[in-house]
């Protein structure tokens, strides 16, 4: 057996050239580079990196090994993302989502408009796990109003974008929530728990800012778009303020430390039951066939579960909101992440991740330096992979070796990725995020990217803590003493 060569730096970057310029084209040719497109440049770059394990005498048994491998790491992440799939479906149906929705939404008042329109997205998004979602609804809503109110339109869009991102980071129904740990090697809620060192802090601070810019505006009061969501929501759903107790069983099965999983499966089946109780009308309304009663309740119970379900209601804003594809709407985030997660495991068989890594670690000499150089590097691949999902997996491989080696448990690693991977990717034009949230809202990247103060000021506060060494979780273990960080 011929001795593994080690590759050049030309060598090691050649995978990651090819992932980024066909990325890239992804996002100027296909509309929905989740659907599929993304998922096949990662497996053709993985081809790519396959075969120079290949010439640098790596046997094709380590490198399907070492697949097989990083697959594995990401099996807890992608059961949990069904599940995700499955609960996002019952609360809908059961009328959680619309109920906190609506509370949200009720609370709204000119002066504090903009902070109130940040806590209505962060509510929002936390409750479904998606930025997007909540951009592309209540966001356009709230922009409405906001325009309507004579506030500037990338104030609003910074606010709303700043909400979103704090749910898309913070909330356990988040695929990026549950990515950023799979790569990293860290459980779900030990990584939402230590988030929180950064996260409270920025978006304090975001929500301090737009709660004195809005004090010191004026405004031309108009309520009547609020009323028109509100009355829609209330029409459609049976908004009972009992439902509210399935998220806090929810939230205080979570403190207890139940294993994601279970705590989720819980949470799904709770929202089921919630449907039978308080949704008879609209189950009713929704059995368009006309058949037995509890046929046609099991049914839409299982069709929210796992399929499509869509709840019409009276305003077209809220309409794509209530709408849900249970299980089968994550199996193009399933497909990414296990595409990714092979272009990762060859990658490493062939030492390229390790070689890359090398190159940029030797200038990071401390915690702090080397957050920062993650983050760099986070920002580095969503400005040029164009993708979220690879702004948190390539660098989350890159790197998971050396927080090992230097003593920083994985949740260090995990928070730093999302802290500039998630936050991140909305700020760049060409980005998915940022393309799509520009679209939809109708309001330029640009435009809208100096007042995004949740998503600007995170990943600064993470460095400034990585650097003053508060509350960095170490095992102990540091099996490379001379690059120990302090």
């Amino acid at each position: 057996m011929k001795n593994q060569k080690e590759p050049g730096i030309l060598t090691a970057l050649t995978p990651i050239v090819f992932l980024v310029l066909f990325l890239s084209a992804n996002v100027i040719v296909f509309e929905d580079t989740l659907a599929g497109s993304n998922q096949m440049i990662l497996l053709f770059a993985a081809t790519i990196a396959g075969t120079i394990a290949y010439r640098l005498n790596v046997s094709w048994t380590k490198i399907r090994d070492s697949i097989m491998s990083s697959i594995n790491t990401a099996m807890p992440s992608i059961l949990i993302l069904l599940i995700i799939g499955s609960l996002a479906g019952t609360w809908l149906i059961s009328g959680i989502v619309p109920l906190m929705i609506y509370y949200g939404l009720k609370i709204i008042h000119p002066p504090v408009f903009l902070f109130t329109a940040l806590v209505v997205c962060c509510l929002v998004s936390l409750v479904t796990g998606s930025s997007w979602s909540t951009v592309a609804t209540i966001g356009v809503a709230l922009l409405g109003i906001g325009k309507t109110l004579g506030i500037h339109e990338g104030l609003v869009a910074g606010a709303i974008i700043s909400g979103a991102y704090f749910g898309d980071k913070m909330s356990p129904l988040s695929d990026t929530t549950n990515l950023a740990p799979a790569v990293a090697g860290t459980d779900l809620f030990t990584h939402i728990r230590y988030m929180t060192i950064t996260t409270i802090p920025s978006i304090t601070l975001a929500a301090i800012l737009f709660l004195v810019i809005g004090l010191k505006s004026s405004y031309a009061l108009s309520d009547g778009n609020v009323e028109l969501v509100l009355g829609a929501i209330g029409n459609s759903f049976n908004l009972n303020p009992l439902l509210m107790l399935v998220p806090v069983i929810l939230i205080v099965i979570i403190i207890k430390k139940v294993p994601a999983l279970p705590a989720l499966i819980t949470g799904t089946l709770l929202g089921a039951f919630a449907a039978l109780i308080f949704q008879t009308g609209l189950i009713e309304q929704l059995n368009i066939e006309g058949v037995a009663q509890l046929k046609a309740s099991y049914r839409l119970i299982m069709q929210s579960m796992f399929g499509d379900i869509s709840i019409p209601t009276e305003n077209a804003t809220l309409n794509e909101l209530f709408s849900t594809s249970g299980m089968a709407g994550m199996l193009n985030t399933v497909w990414l992440i296990l595409s990714a997660m092979v272009f990762g495991g060859a990658m490493e068989a062939a030492g390229l991740l390790t070689r890359i890594s090398k190159s940029v670690i030797q200038f990071a000499h401390s915690t702090g330096s080397l957050v920062a150089s993650t983050i760099a590097t986070c920002i580095f691949f969503n400005l040029t992979a164009s993708d979220q999902y690879i702004s948190i997996v390539v660098p989350g491989r890159m790197y998971s070796k050396t927080f090992r080696d230097r003593g920083l448990k994985p949740e260090v690693l995990s928070r730093t990725l999302e802290d500039a991977g998630t936050l991140t990717s909305v700020l760049v034009p060409w980005n998915t995020c940022g393309a799509t949230q520009a679209r939809v809202l109708g309001v330029s990247t640009l435009t809208y990217l100096p007042y995004c103060f949740f998503n600007i000021i995170n990943p600064v506060v993470a460095v400034i803590i990585a650097y003053v060494g508060y509350k960095i979780r170490k095992t102990g273990t540091a099996t490379d003493p001379k690059q120990q960080v302090a």
